[in-house]
């Protein structure tokens, strides 16, 4: 047998598909190659544990992909091993529990709206990623990337660093280079903390831009899915795959930061020398580079919108999780099921306790008080505000001069990052992007120009 000369460390969609039509490695032996990384390096003694499950069917889906024709034009997803978070239903063998004992029984009877486009696209779903419990809307305090399911996920640069949260095992993974591309979900930080965190390329694309159906949720307002990925390019195929109705990988290559107009919002922490050394060089690069900056702008400065998408997100999670789980394949009906189930099984389930599933109890769900519904009034002035800042200063895209910002997802605007350094302890620094609603085909052509120019993905030393 001829002797395969293809790595997949690194490798991006394209090189892949380039690789399989040259014959160098076939469908079939990326799964194999993955499955082989996370035994080696994530579901061993001490792993990362970022993969929940592999889907049972992954290497007879492979091989049926091997012996049929080659793949369409425009699909470049064809046969590519992808992750799903483990909040996100599949149609197969693999259970859809938001890491919760509690929901372990659901097999899911139909593929979630995101998940059918992506097995249209041609994508290979090799297994379920591994997540902060009910997307970190389990208790306080709990660390990100803990399930009482799947267990803690780990930092792949630094053992003692934090990986984020909710989509942590999807950043990891995909860092770790145990798949592809991987798709996470975000309410509020939950595609773009951890892709920063993991030194990865997030999107969280404009609010209900992506269907949410058959995805266990927390808010309707603000819930989305999202692609994480290696590179840019990688991100906007997914994202073109999930059922976002634009080809957002096309033409890439013509996109410039030049004449770019940014805007950069947010004062960085001078306690974090390290970081704001970082963010300064790389907005020196990009104004040597012909990006118009302006710095120290307010981008709300009449909106108290900090607490806006917790109290949200607070009174819409019990309508919204009973609401799901009135269609799931699960003995839990009700919210009520869950918090009695963890009781019942304390030892195993609540290591960290309940406390965000009992406030969300505690809201009525049927969405009329008062604070819930000024919320909202509050949500629109964000809105508001954001999109005067965007159009009274012709601004294409924001940065954040920070980590991390939760204002793009209370607002609902797109944001994206890629990253862009890493700190002296070996972990990654990101830079935060955001454009205006259904503007992703700016935002995607920014970050991209970015990362040609700045971006500095390092893949982490496993062992």
């Amino acid at each position: 047998m001829k002797k395969r000369t293809f790595t997949i460390e690194e490798a991006t969609i394209a090189e892949m598909q380039s690789a399989i039509k040259a014959k160098k490695i076939s469908y079939r032996e990326l799964v194999t190659e993955y499955m082989g990384r996370i035994a080696q390096f994530d579901s061993c003694e001490n792993g990362l544990n970022s993969v929940m499950e592999i889907n049972p069917d992954a290497l007879q889906l492979a091989q049926l992909m091997d012996e049929n024709k080659a793949p369409k034009t425009g699909q470049p997803l064809y046969g590519i091993p992808i992750l799903l978070k483990d909040n996100i239903n599949t149609a197969d063998k693999m259970r859809t529990s938001a890491g919760s004992h509690a929901l372990a029984d659901n097999f899911a009877s139909s593929d979630a709206v995101v998940a059918q486009h992506l097995r249209r696209s041609g994508a290979l779903f090799l297994g379920k990623a591994n997540m902060t419990e009910f997307a970190n809307y389990m208790t306080k305090n709990m660390p990100g990337g803990y399930s009482s399911r799947g267990g803690q996920v780990m930092h792949p640069y630094n053992r003692e660093g934090k990986p984020s949260g909710s989509s942590t095992g999807s950043g990891v993974a995909v860092a770790a280079n145990l798949c592809a591309v991987s798709v996470g979900t975000e309410t509020c930080g939950s595609v773009i903390a951890p892709s920063i965190a993991n030194g990865i390329v997030g999107i969280k694309p404009t609010a209900g831009l992506l269907s949410g159906g058959g995805i266990i949720p927390i808010s309707n307002t603000l819930d989305t899915a999202g692609p994480m990925a290696r590179t840019v390019t990688d991100a906007a195929i997914l994202l073109g795959a999930m059922g976002a109705g634009k080809d957002y990988a096309h033409d890439l290559d013509s996109a410039s930061v030049k004449g770019l107009r940014v805007g950069v919002y947010g004062v960085a922490d001078e306690s974090d020398e390290e970081y704001s050394a970082c963010f300064e060089q790389v907005l020196s690069e990009l104004e040597k580079a012909g990006t118009i900056i302006t710095r120290n702008v307010d981008p709300v400065p009449n909106s108290k919108w900090s607490e806006v998408g917790r109290i949200i997100a607070v009174y819409e999670f019990k309508r919204s999780m009973e609401y799901y789980l009135s269609g799931a394949h699960s003995k839990m009906k009700a919210l009520s099921d869950i918090i009695k189930f963890n009781l019942d099984h304390k030892e195993q389930c609540l290591q960290y306790g309940q406390t965000v599933l009992l406030e969300c109890f505690e809201a009525s769900g049927r969405l009329i008080e008062p604070e819930y519904l000024q919320a909202l009034r509050q949500r629109e002035t964000v809105i508001r505000d954001f999109h005067q800042l965007f159009d009274g200063n012709s601004f294409d895209i924001l940065f954040y001069a920070g980590m991390y910002s939760a204002i793009a997802p209370t607002a609902g605007f797109p944001a994206g990052t890629i990253p862009v350094g890493l700190r002296k302890n070996g972990l990654p620094v990101g830079l935060n992007f955001i454009a205006r609603p259904h503007d992703e085909t700016k935002l995607i052509r920014a970050m991209y120009a970015a990362e040609r120019l700045i971006g500095h993905r390092v893949a982490p030393v496993l062992s």
